[in-house]
């Protein structure tokens, strides 16, 4: 039997303000699974807590409680980040390398081979359209070509589970095509991915399997066209109750 790409049981999580005096809990016991191969569409209103799990499962935060298993492994540690690719809403790349350069140094820090680090960047600027701009620094990239430069960098080490935060948001016309050929290509070989996104379209256009975060936890879940019959993101966002 093949083993899931994501395994969350019970996940509670959340982030602190009030200058970290106060905790505020935005995911409630949240119970989510994806097998390989699988394109997960997270939806959810803003504050729900799409972003803070992306973060979990990534490894850049920690949950407060719960079981989080990802690749056979845990996001802590650093053999399963590596096997993770990550996209956040907001990505900061050092402005002033070239995004030749830039690609490298996060291959490298991946633990990936110079010979493999500097073949698979080439090939994935190439495909993401930034080939002539490859010696370019990234602070003077376009914010869709920060954002094309984005999606390669979270493809550079092939990953087996593929998180991509509002990969969309400033994406240019090029992008949207580019994106799509990453998608496939991450799950031709199997990896998983999970897509967050406000945007409806791109939930339906590039996922098998929905799922609606609501109140900290999944409130629906289904295929997109279960979900949405007769239905927008509204009415889902006012309307918990489970699909299969």
């Amino acid at each position: 039997m093949t083993s899931p790409a994501l395994r969350v049981r019970g996940l509670h999580a959340g982030y602190r303000e009030l200058f970290g005096l106060r905790r505020r809990e935005v995911l409630r016991g949240l119970d989510l699974d994806l097998a390989p191969g699988e394109a997960l569409g997270l939806a959810g209103p803003n504050g729900s807590g799409k972003s803070t799990l992306l973060r979990i499962l990534a490894g850049v935060d920690t949950a407060w409680e719960g079981e989080v298993g990802v690749l056979d492994g845990t996001p802590a540690r650093s053999d399963i980040r590596r096997r993770t690719g990550y996209l956040a809403e907001d990505s900061d790349f050092p402005p002033e390398l070239p995004a030749r350069a830039a690609l490298d140094l996060i291959g490298a820090l991946d633990g990936l081979p110079r010979a493999e680090r500097r073949a698979e960047g080439a090939r994935l600027l190439d495909l993401v359209g930034l080939r002539a701009a490859a010696g370019q620094r990234l602070g003077r990239f376009s914010r869709g070509m920060l954002r094309r430069f984005g999606l390669a960098q979270a493809c550079l080490a092939r990953p087996g589970l593929l998180l991509l935060d509002e990969p969309t948001a400033g994406l240019d016309a090029e992008g949207f095509e580019v994106l799509a050929k990453l998608l496939a290509e991450a799950r031709a070989r199997g990896a998983a991915v999970i897509l967050a996104s406000h945007l409806i379209g791109d939930l339906v256009r590039h996922c098998d399997r929905m799922a609606v975060i609501l109140d900290g936890g999944i409130a629906s879940e289904g295929t997109p066209r279960e979900l949405l019959e007769g239905r927008t993101l509204i009415d889902l966002y006012r309307t918990p109750g489970r699909t299969r």
